[in-house]
Formats: structure tokens, C-alpha cells, sequence
């Protein structure tokens, strides 16, 4: 990564009173450069057409041509294909199709939550290399897998946690934590805000152009409902297609705020804990506990009433690591990940970052390695949206590991499924981080999977 003096001096001292300015190097000879000609363009495959997709594959286009997608609504497949290929791609109901092609060698998964993992195996196995939305997976044993079968296949795979390329104040935090600034950590607090509630929602027919069976894939079939009752004296000509968006807000398909926003800002308080090496021998908690409220009870971890968003909507849970460090979660504090050491404190978000040991560095600043041995030496080529898909397609070039890989992005999202199993049980748990297992409680233990549907089973080969 290129980097000159004048370049980071510059940054360092304008972070110094939170202004936000891009600290990425640009080489001479970028990815954007190489991939002018139509022979190194790379034909992508798109799995879930919705917001994100369309999204992550407006900002990767002057790189990427989308030839296949897949959706379980047709409406969403028709429209991401005239956005995205002016009409050109083949579009499919069943994403196993992409899998059987050979013309694709990279996908972008951009399912709800739910659905991650088995198109991901799946594409692994079917050798393809993936940029997967986050959170990863739904259960802590479907990171096993996808753990093991990466290793296995040697595939690229990249999470979409883009705050460790999109957002420099991150990345500036992390490198000042590697750096010392913060001196050793006492507590991390990830602030993820608050779950949102709503009332009972009846059951609809789904839209003629939703394959609802399809959409719930693995998880147990459960009624289609409206996003919302709709308003006194007023009737909606149809349903609202609310499962695209609002399955985070039910536990059967997500795991609420602590995996939506946790997957984000519970990675960069693991990241900070590993970068100063306080994260364990085995990089996981010893425990986990706290109180969280729900809007519905629950029995034996599961939400009674099924017909409103279940998941909790206000917490405060920590996870205990070696040593008697902390990393909080909690829903009612300024958005965003407060690292707090025996020689300061600083906090940082999609926006600035703050703190004594940041005003520092207007008379002491970085190394001018420190950003990029953080980054672990990866090219930063872009800025915004776009940078997070430069760093992974360098990678599918190179072979090398991506800034999200499926490892660390696991060792943090397994604390945000901790959280969630501790916070429907109700109480404390102990984390053995070596095998993997909540001790002594065979309850918690057995929430560590779920089931799948038969007919949507994982293909192993």
C-alpha cells in the first residue's frame, strides 16, 4: 500500500479534531486500471436482489458484470437485472442454477440472514469465490462449517463488514490501538441502539411474485404477515413484501440488534481486542451475561407470540475475556464502539473519531506502517463502498486472505449469538472458546444449532 508522509501526516492531524478525510492510499496502478479491458472484467453471480445488492454491485461495477440472479421474488430478480445489466442477465428462482455454471467463478450473497449459509457452502464446494452479506450465518455451528469448509476449499470468501474498509475512522482506531495509544484495554463498548416493537400483524397472502416456501428456505414455515396493520378505514391493494427488510426483527430468521448492528461494531471491539493481544489463547470470551428486554415472552428460548418483531429491544450484556476485560453490548449510548485503556479512551463511529489519545497525534503522529499492518498489508484502492469490494477482488486475484475473512468475522459474530442466547434464556452463560461449547447448561448448548427444513438441507456434495 502507498502511502506518502505528507498523505498520513495530513490525516493524522485533521482526525485529531474528528474531521473526516481519506487516509487510503492509491497506487499507481490500480485495480480500477486493470479492469478497463473487457478480458479482465469479472462476470459476477448475484444471490438476493435486494437494497444491499444492488447496493454492493452499483459500487463494484466498474470492476464486476452481473450475467446471473437469483431470488425468490421474481419482481426483485426483474428489477436488479434492469439496474444492474440493463436487462442482459439470466434470472433465476433457484440459485442453484448459478452454481452450475462455469462461465461464474465469483458470487455476491445478499440474502436475509437465514439464508447465508447453505448458498455459501454450497458455492465453496461448487468452487466459487464469495463476497457474503453479514451477519455470516444464523447459529454459531453454521461458522463452524462455513469455517471448515473454507479451509478445505481454500475459496476467497469476504464478509460484508465493511466498516474495516469503508469507514477510515476504524481503521485509524484499530491502528492506534495496535500502536499502544490506549495503552492495555480494561473495556470495549460496542452501543448498538435500540430493537424497534410493533403490534400484532395479521396474516396476508404473499405477493403473486414471492415464492414464500422458497424465501423461508431452511428455517420452519411460518405465516406471511403484513409489515404493518394497516391504518384505521384504510385497506393496501396488496401485501407489503415487509419479510425483505423486517425478518430482522423476528428471532426465527435473525438475531435482532445484536446481530444486525453487532455484526458491525462487535467486530471492531474484537478487532481492537486482538490487535492488542487481549482477545484469549483460543480469541473468544469466558462468559457472557446481563438482562435484555423482549416485547413478547418466551419459553425455553423461543418467542410464545409469533405475530410482532420478538426480538429484544433493549440490553446491556457483557462478555467477560481473559483477564477480566469487558466488552459490552448495550442499546442506549451514542451509536458506535468506545475502547478504553490505562492511558485513555476513544470512541469512534461511522463519523469521527474522538478522544485524548486522537488529539495526540497532532504532535506524535502514527507510524507510517501502522494503517497498513492493520490492514494486514492489503491494497486500499478506493474509498466509500467501493473499497471494501477493491480489497476483496485484489484478493480473489491473489488468493490472499481479505480484510473480513470468515474467521475473525465468526470469532466476533459468535459473541453477538452468545449474546442472543443468553439474553432469550434469561440468564448467564460459560464459554469454553477452545471447543466451542457453552458449559454446563444443556439447554443453551442445543441453541448453538437449528435445524434445517429437509427439503433445503446444506448439499455437502
Amino acid at each position: 500500500m502507498s502511502i506518502t508522509r505528507r498523505q498520513f501526516l495530513t490525516t493524522t492531524t485533521s482526525l485529531a479534531t474528528a474531521v473526516s478525510v481519506p487516509y487510503f492510499g492509491w497506487q499507481k496502478k490500480t485495480l480500477a486500471d486493470e479492469s478497463q479491458s473487457k478480458n479482465d472484467r469479472v462476470s459476477i453471480g448475484l444471490i438476493g436482489a435486494g437494497g444491499m445488492g444492488l447496493g454492493n454491485l452499483r459500487a463494484a461495477s466498474q470492476w464486476v458484470d452481473v450475467v446471473a440472479i437469483a431470488d425468490a421474488d421474481a419482481g426483485r430478480a426483474s428489477a436488479a437485472n434492469n439496474t444492474l445489466s440493463d436487462g442482459k442477465a439470466k434470472e433465476y428462482a433457484d440459485y442453484r442454477a448459478i452454481l452450475d455454471r462455469k462461465d461464474i467463478d465469483v458470487l455476491h450473497i445478499a440474502t436475509p440472514d437465514h439464508w447465508h449459509t447453505k448458498p455459501l457452502v454450497e458455492a465453496m464446494l461448487a468452487g466459487k469465490d464469495v463476497y457474503c452479506e453479514k451477519p455470516l450465518t444464523l447459529t454459531i455451528d453454521e461458522g463452524k462449517l462455513i469455517r471448515k469448509v473454507q479451509k478445505e476449499t481454500g475459496r476467497v470468501v469476504q464478509v460484508g463488514t465493511q466498516q474495516r474498509s469503508q469507514f477510515e475512522e476504524f481503521v485509524k482506531a484499530i491502528a492506534m490501538v495496535a500502536d499502544g495509544r490506549v495503552g492495555k484495554i480494561k473495556k470495549v463498548t460496542a452501543a448498538i441502539g435500540a430493537g424497534p416493537t410493533c403490534g400484532p400483524l395479521p396474516t396476508v397472502t404473499p405477493p403473486a411474485e414471492l415464492d414464500w416456501d422458497r424465501w423461508l428456505g431452511p428455517v420452519p414455515a411460518v405465516d406471511y404477515r403484513y409489515f404493518r396493520k394497516p391504518s384505521s378505514g384504510k385497506k393496501r391493494a396488496r401485501p407489503n413484501t415487509n419479510c425483505h427488510y423486517e425478518f430482522r426483527w423476528w428471532y426465527e430468521f435473525s438475531g435482532g440488534k445484536l446481530t444486525d448492528w453487532g455484526a458491525h461494531h462487535v467486530d471492531i471491539a474484537v478487532w481492537a481486542l486482538e490487535q492488542a493481544g487481549q482477545a484469549g489463547e483460543h480469541g473468544g470470551p469466558t462468559g457472557i451475561g446481563g438482562k435484555a428486554t423482549h416485547p413478547v415472552p418466551f419459553k425455553n428460548g423461543m418467542p410464545v407470540d409469533r405475530d410482532r418483531y420478538n426480538t429484544a429491544t433493549a440490553f446491556l450484556l457483557t462478555a467477560t475475556y481473559p483477564e477480566n476485560v469487558e466488552l459490552i453490548i448495550r442499546h442506549d449510548t451514542d451509536n458506535g464502539v468506545t475502547i478504553e485503556g490505562d492511558k485513555g479512551k476513544i470512541f469512534v463511529n461511522r463519523g469521527k473519531l474522538v478522544g485524548a489519545p486522537v488529539e495526540a497525534l497532532a504532535d506524535d503522529p502514527l507510524p507510517e506502517d501502522a494503517i497498513a499492518k492493520v490492514y494486514k498489508n492489503l491494497p486500499m484502492e478506493a474509498d466509500g463502498r467501493k473499497a471494501h469490494w477493491a480489497t476483496f477482488l485484489n484478493c480473489v486475484k491473489t488468493r490472499k486472505d481479505p480484510i473480513s475473512d470468515v474467521h475473525s468475522h465468526m470469532r466476533a459474530l459468535n459473541v453477538c449469538h452468545l449474546a442472543g442466547i443468553s439474553a432469550r434464556l434469561g440468564r448467564d452463560l460459560t464459554w469454553d472458546a477452545t471447543s466451542e461449547q457453552i458449559t454446563g447448561d444443556n439447554e443453551a448448548n442445543a441453541m448453538l444449532s437449528r435445524p434445517y427444513r429437509k427439503e433445503y438441507k446444506i448439499n455437502m456434495g
